[in-house]
């Protein structure tokens, strides 16, 4: 079987093509700059070990779906011979709310769905919404499922997701927590589970960092708590978000700095964060390289990402009575074997024994961190949100 999977940004667009039965990667790549001067597409097929780069106008979303099909039919690089070889297509959905706390197979019913729950990520369900569209145009016929960010989420108890306002702000606006990197926690702790050795009761703590980052406790494979909230912006401090804060704070700033509320919305999600600490760069590796050369700022940077990320795991490991694993997924958490260092002093408490000769090294796949005596397993687990999109839609459309 041959899934199509799609994350379809604003201006952006990811996809792979590949089997999710045995997780066989046919084809992936990028389609950058849409509708803006300069678009061009990648296409990866790693079977041939092919790479190519197409410079191409590119208007709309349309156009670069339209390059995607081209190039993975394409008779001299492609990989099929035709979209009918196509089963199904999988569509990463930024915000399902409270409605979809499963993937769903789209539907006029759904779709009324996803444009209701755009206002809570105005940025990012406009943009899903039109690569479902666009496929159903242009792919008449194939099924389309719908993979949410926040759907693994949605197992968490109402004194973890509830925010303390006035309830009406619940009920009637749907302010709550929802959570992000949904994906991705699910086949992360599902791996661990695994590795564990599917025991019948675990304590998994999820760390996904990257330029954005997110926490979630999974215990006994359902998510009880994670630390992004309403929107991306709550949690751990990030490439350039600046996660928790006291909400004066943001109507203190805005008010001596007489910033419009689209101004403050660009300083808290764009400005601040490891940029906003270190001032230089919103990359963990040159924080890393400010820091070994001594820069005050990048030290600061560092040990504030740190010491939020500890935060976390040590409440999530009292939320959950105890912690069998703690895993590091993301570019950052799969990489950078000094911010794990960082994030794991202090929780010796916890049972937590790192091996730190085995967490310097860069390897390859899953890898175990921790020494053998460790009452808590420390794990390196590469994540793979597109295959839990191409299972999802494997059994949705299955059944």
């Amino acid at each position: 079987m041959k899934i199509l999977v799609i994350n379809c940004g604003s201006s952006s667009l990811k996809y792979q093509l590949l089997n999710p039965q045995t997780g066989e990667l046919f084809a992936k790549g990028l389609c950058e700059r849409i509708g803006i001067e300069g678009s061009k597409m990648e296409y990866e097929n790693p079977a041939k070990d092919f790479e190519i780069t197409l410079e191409h106008a590119m208007p709309t979303h349309k156009e670069a779906l339209n390059l995607v099909i081209s190039a993975i039919v394409n008779p001299e690089y492609g990989v099929i011979k035709s979209v009918e070889e196509i089963d199904a297509i999988g569509h990463r959905v930024v915000h399902g709310g409270e409605e979809f706390a499963t993937s769903v197979l789209v539907d006029d019913a759904v779709m009324g769905g996803l444009e209701a729950n755009s206002e809570l990520a105005p940025l990012h369900n406009p943009a899903n919404i039109l690569g479902i569209k666009t496929m159903q145009e242009l792919m008449p016929g194939k099924a389309n499922v719908a993979v949410f960010d926040t759907a693994f989420h949605q197992t968490m108890p109402a004194e973890a997701y509830m925010y303390a306002l006035p309830y009406e702000d619940y009920t009637e606006l749907k302010v709550r927590k929802y959570g992000f990197h949904g994906t991705s926690h699910k086949f992360v702790s599902g791996v661990a589970q695994e590795l564990l050795g599917n025991p019948a009761e675990s304590k998994i703590i999820v760390c996904h960092l990257g330029n954005g980052g997110s926490i979630s406790a999974v215990k006994n494979g359902k998510c009880i708590d994670t630390s992004m909230g309403l929107t991306p912006l709550q949690g751990i401090m990030m490439g350039t978000r600046c996660g928790d804060i006291d909400p004066a704070a943001v109507l203190f700033i805005k008010n001596k700095r007489g910033l419009s509320d689209k101004e403050m919305d660009a300083r808290l999600n764009k400005q601040s964060g490891i940029l906003g600490v270190f001032g230089k760069s919103s990359d963990c590796r040159d924080m890393e390289i400010g820091a070994v050369e001594g820069d005050a700022r990048a030290l600061l940077a560092e040990e504030m990402f740190a010491y939020k990320i500890r935060g976390y795991v040590g409440n999530y490991a009292a939320q959950m009575g105890g912690v069998d694993a703690i895993c590091f997924t993301g570019g950052i958490g799969e990489n950078s074997g000094k911010v794990r260092a960082m994030v794991l002093k202090g929780l010796e408490f916890l049972g937590v024994d790192l091996d730190e000769e085995l967490n310097s090294k860069r390897q390859k796949g899953n890898v175990v961190l921790s020494k053998p005596e460790s009452k808590v397993t420390v794990f390196k687990i590469p994540t793979n949100e597109e295959l839990v999109i191409a299972r999802d839609t494997y059994e949705i459309v299955n059944k």
